[in-house]
């Protein structure tokens, strides 16, 4: 696609440095969604204890500064308000204990049970937990259960900071104000176990705990659930002896708890018939509720926390089903390149291949300009060198730096400059198709040089009488940057590999701006070039596969053209090109619906168009978000082994492509670093041309700066002043 420009209405404001100043909302909505999809995943991977947690279990410790009431005491620790008393319960009270949940298998079946025999828990809850299932929450405390804190992350506070404790009881009771409503004052710490197991770096915590009006609870008999023993020693164990009151310790997730909730099942009723009444921990001692109601401002906070944390699962969930998208279209791009390339290289480089007749008929090279005074010379003076008869046809559109006069004053045979007022590319190539007076037309940029057998290779292929427009082989010439060799790598990967695929399955979307031949007749039945659009090269190629034209692609015919060497230049080249695609593929839909050849082109082409260019780019940067991912949420090792093996695929399809065209293996060295940088840009770009679609924003055209610095393969044309001046005087 060329870099022309049009300027409808008033011009954009220019910097000091003459530069388009760009508005801050170009770039603000793209990078909002990708700061929000980030912090999304990084909410994820933060609720579902990915990072932060630290489950080391400290090793025995000294006891004397426990106090001693507190180690043979009951397993309900008061350390509020500077008190030290512990209690134990009445006989013939259990308190059931469930740790770690709520989860979403085994849980609910656990609250069935306690419903059908109307037995009253305390569930020790944590905050990942708690934030991801709330329903389960609020339907613990609706039933009359108890809710406590089991911390955010389920770490060993033994080795935190005190932040790190606030922390931990700060973003709990978040989590179960959001869920519940509620606030709890009952709190059990990870890895406890009896009161009498209380040690020297376990007691301040508790103590710290208390001073921040928390209630620590233990347990003084162990089911041990969470080691699958069998239901009757579930039974066994959870089950006190002599008729003690007892708070039992349990689990309702971590893994399979098939055995607990049946040893619940036998053991509820049994034991309710010897007496046994099964409580939440309030209600055995007659104490009033741990609970409060939370209202206001910090209500509104735990609502909104765990609405955002359903967010980020449901986001998290549609990105891994795009990565899986992304995959499948990334595999099969590649088997379909790989495969329909090579066949396309064989066919057109078997000896006794031939497309039909010679084409020796002259040509009429059409190069439109806007301010192309750079490069304009050697654009001229590469057609000179053409070993094919050709007319050259320089459009002016209304330049302001002299093209025009520099062209005029080359003085060379069969050039001729017409002049219009600014009114575009397209108006200014279907001006010149009118003065062209041969029936085989050849386009090309301003900021591109042909070769000598360009015109030649390119219209070989009309000596099919099928074929209305070939594209031919653009080429970087400034490669030498790395951003110019990061285009490079995309013009033979992703340009030329998919334009011999797209050959094969008779779809070509584009003929480059830079290099592209029709037939005059094919031009003229479907309307010639079209401003419905800013990618008037994707549109013209959709409107002659409609009108039953083939489309195909010569690879011997190269064009060195000049690439955008900045990334604000890029980035306005590519926001274009991927904007007036989509306005193609919008312009072109009922081809989806109509018979004939526009109707296979509709149901063959623009849904691979569609997939390949603008979903597929879309949802490329998945990888890379999940490499990040997964390198600061684990599993690290095989993140990077999956995002290795993707590279390495990428690298097989792009050295095959350079194969193909007989490239240097050179510049693949910088492919790493394009997949990580260059294509997240790309993703930038096609995400602003969405928002922009979906807005309704207009977009204008965009003029490129050029430096003029690639010149013609074989050297510059020696200036010559033959042929007559009305060859050379301009046309109104």
């Amino acid at each position: 696609m060329a870099s022309h420009s049009r300027r409808p209405g008033p011009p954009p404001t220019r910097a000091r440095d003459g530069s388009r100043r760009r508005l801050p909302l170009r770039l603000l909505l793209p990078v909002l969604v990708l700061v929000a999809l980030m912090a999304m995943l990084m909410l994820r991977g933060y609720v579902h204890s990915e990072i932060l947690a630290d489950h080391r279990v400290r090793p025995p410790a000294a006891t004397d500064q426990v106090p001693e009431k507190i180690l043979d005491g009951g397993p309900v620790i008061d350390t509020r308000s500077g008190r030290t008393e512990s209690l134990s319960l009445p006989d013939h009270r259990l308190v059931l204990t469930f740790d770690d949940g709520p989860d979403p298998t085994w849980t609910p079946k656990v609250l069935d049970v306690l419903k059908k025999h109307n037995a009253h828990a305390v569930f020790f809850v944590t905050g990942t937990m708690t934030s991801r299932h709330p329903d389960l929450v609020r339907r613990m405390v609706e039933e009359g259960h108890e809710v406590g804190l089991h911390t955010f992350n389920h770490p060993d506070l033994s080795y935190q900071s005190k932040k790190r404790i606030d922390w931990e009881l700060s973003q709990n009771q978040l989590a179960i104000s959001g869920a519940a409503g509620i606030r709890t004052s009952l709190f059990r710490p990870p890895y406890s176990s009896f009161a009498d197991a209380m040690d020297n770096r376990s007691w301040p915590v508790t103590e710290y705990i208390g001073a921040n009006g928390y209630i620590t609870v233990v347990n003084n008999t162990d089911s041990e659930d969470w080691q699958k023993p069998g239901v009757d020693e579930i039974i066994r164990r959870a089950t006190p002896k002599g008729g003690k009151g007892a708070i039992v310790l349990m689990h309702d997730s971590g893994g399979d708890r098939h055995q607990t909730v049946q040893a619940l099942d036998r053991m509820l009723p049994d034991l309710q018939k010897q007496g046994y009444e099964f409580d939440n921990l309030t209600e055995a001692l007659d104490a009033p509720s741990a609970h409060t109601r939370v209202t206001g401002i910090d209500a509104w906070k735990g609502k909104a926390w765990v609405f955002l944390v359903q967010a980020s699962d449901s986001i998290t969930g549609g990105l891994v089903v795009g990565l899986a998208v992304i995959g499948f279209l990334v595999i099969a791009r590649f088997v379909l390149m790989l495969l329909l390339s090579g066949l396309h290289a064989r066919r057109v480089r078997r000896r006794d291949f031939r497309w039909g007749p010679p084409v020796t008929e002259p040509v009429s090279v059409l190069v439109p300009a806007y301010n192309e005074a750079k490069c304009i010379e050697n654009t001229v003076r590469s057609l000179m060198a053409s070993d094919h008869p050709i007319e050259v046809i320089v459009i002016d559109d209304g330049s302001s730096d002299g093209t025009a006069r520099i062209v005029e004053g080359m003085g060379l045979p069969n050039v001729r400059v017409v002049r219009q007022l600014n009114a575009g590319k397209p108006a200014a190539l279907n001006r010149g198709v009118a003065n062209a007076r041969h029936d085989l037309i050849v386009m090309m940029d301003g900021d591109t040089v042909f070769e000598p057998s360009t015109v030649r290779e390119l219209v070989q292929p009309f000596g099919d009488r099928r074929v209305g427009a070939v594209a031919g082989n653009a080429k970087v010439g400034n490669r030498d940057s790395l951003i110019g060799a990061w285009q490079h790598i995309e013009y033979v990967m992703g340009f030329n590999l998919d334009r011999r695929m797209y050959d094969i399955l008779r779809c070509m979307p584009t003929i480059p701006g830079a290099v592209g031949a029709f037939r005059r007749s094919a031009l003229q039945r479907v309307g010639g070039m079209s401003e419905d659009t800013l990618a008037e090269d994707t549109d013209i190629t959709m409107a002659l596969h409609r009108d039953g034209w083939r489309v195909v692609y010569a690879e011997n015919a190269r064009a060195w053209t000049e690439a955008p060497e900045t990334v604000q230049q890029l980035w306005s080249q590519r926001y274009r090109w991927s904007y007036g695609t989509m306005q193609a593929i919008w312009k072109h839909r009922r081809a989806l619906v109509e018979k004939g050849p526009s109707g296979r082109f509709g149901r063959v082409g623009l849904p691979l168009v569609s997939l390949f260019m603008v979903v597929a780019p879309l949802l490329a940067p998945l990888i890379d978000i999940f490499l990040l991912y997964g390198i600061i949420f684990g599993p690290t090792q095989k993140t990077i082994v999956a995002w290795l093996g993707v590279l390495a695929i990428q690298a097989v399809c792009a050295a095959y492509a350079f194969r193909l065209d007989r490239e240097r293996m050179t510049h693949l060295i910088s492919l790493p670093l394009q997949q990580i940088l260059y294509r997240q840009l790309m993703y930038v770009v096609l995400l602003q041309s969405w928002i922009t679609a979906l807005t309704g924003g207009r977009l204008r055209w965009q003029k490129l700066r050029r430096t003029g610095v690639v010149e013609a393969p074989g050297g510059p044309v020696p200036r010559q002043r033959t042929g007559s001046s009305s060859e050379r005087r301009p046309v109104a």
